[in-house]
């Protein structure tokens, strides 16, 4: 595990209380992805650190990939069930919680595979709510996205009650209808069913772990600078929106699975990080020690390849989640920074 992890892991046993799931058993699903992973080394470490004795059943595609993420962690109470959301779940031991993070990720994903998209959140997400069901738990978090907020006609930021347009014969639209449908599948769960499912609408979060290779745009601006290459935006970047860093979203997500009201939905943002891709790119452009890396535009005519989103204001608003207690620690600046030497860091080990 690099430095900036580790610090972040203990950032968040210091400012969480875990007693919640002292023996507990908690199902995680994308358990090997950015989000999946960060919970799973937190509840680990506080059996760890705490003594805990909470249970991590960790829901994955590749044992030999999972290993290698939580190789810190094998002697702790990690079980890997190998399997795939789009088919239905087994696992025979007690479940408590289940936190549901599996989802495409990748804009050109959605573009190139929206029929697997669509696929993985509506499909997938019923096996996992079916399971759930059948398990008895005792809370359920989804993870949604900003993106089921569509364009909204308003500069003001996003209540959870707020609705926009989202154009549904554009194919990279399976990201955010699918979500858009999970949310409506969850709460449909939550009240029939009366299962304590909750929804964390998250903005883009990132930290330590992200992929040296990601090619999310906050990936690819840090790698420009790492690289002393120009930030080349092939937008206007007036698209405004916030941001969240990865151990703050992690305190958020348990937060929301222990105090969050079934079957409603907490944006979870930083709201003091709010700015537009431009801005952004020029707060990245400024961790280059050596000024090499400058802010440039080539703009493109068809931007369809890309996957990217029309030009809008979404930032969201966060005082509903704020009430439960939860409050942001990691500004703008040292996101970009603590995820930066982490990606370094990494690449390094790699090139090994």
């Amino acid at each position: 595990m690099n430095r900036v992890m580790a610090e972040d892991i203990k950032n968040v046993l210091e400012t969480y209380n875990f007693d919640g799931f002292d023996h507990k058993s908690v199902f995680i699903t994308g358990a090997t992805g950015l989000i999946g992973s960060m919970i799973a080394k937190c509840l680990l470490e506080a059996n760890r650190s705490m003594d805990k004795h909470i249970k991590v059943i960790a829901f994955i595609r590749n044992e030999q990939k999972a290993r290698g993420i939580f190789e810190d962690y094998l002697d702790e109470q990690i079980e890997f069930c190998v399997g795939d959301i789009c088919s239905p779940i087994s696992y025979e031991g007690r479940v408590d919680y289940v936190i549901h993070s599996a989802s495409a990720t990748s804009s050109k994903f959605f573009v190139e595979h929206p029929v697997e998209t669509i696929d993985t959140a509506i499909n997938g997400t019923m096996n996992v709510l079916n399971f759930a069901r059948e398990k008895d738990i005792q809370g359920f978090v989804y993870l949604s996205s900003l993106e089921i907020y569509g364009k909204l006609d308003t500069t003001e930021s996003i209540r959870e009650e707020d609705c926009g347009y989202i154009d549904f014969l554009n194919v990279r639209s399976s990201y955010s209808e699918g979500k858009r449908m999970v949310e409506c599948i969850c709460a449909s769960y939550a009240q029939e069913f009366h299962m304590p499912i909750k929804i964390a609408r998250l903005t883009q979060t990132f930290g330590a772990g992200v992929n040296y290779h990601d090619g999310r745009v906050f990936a690819e601006f840090i790698r420009c600078v790492i690289e002393e290459e120009d930030i080349v935006l092939h937008t206007t970047g007036e698209t405004v929106r916030n941001y969240c860093y990865l151990s703050d979203a992690v305190r958020a997500l348990l937060l929301i699975l222990e105090k969050g009201n079934a079957g409603e939905a907490y944006n979870v943002a930083n709201k003091d990080t709010t700015c537009s891709i431009v801005e952004m790119a020029k707060v990245v452009a400024e961790l280059n020690k050596n000024k090499t890396t400058q802010v440039c535009f080539d703009i493109e005519e068809d931007l369809s390849k890309h996957g990217y989103n029309p030009t809008m204001i979404a930032y969201l608003n966060t005082e509903k989640i704020e009430a439960l207690g939860w409050k942001p620690t990691v500004g703008l600046t040292e996101m970009f920074q603590r995820t930066m030497e982490s990606m370094v860091e990494d690449h390094q080990k790699e090139m090994l």
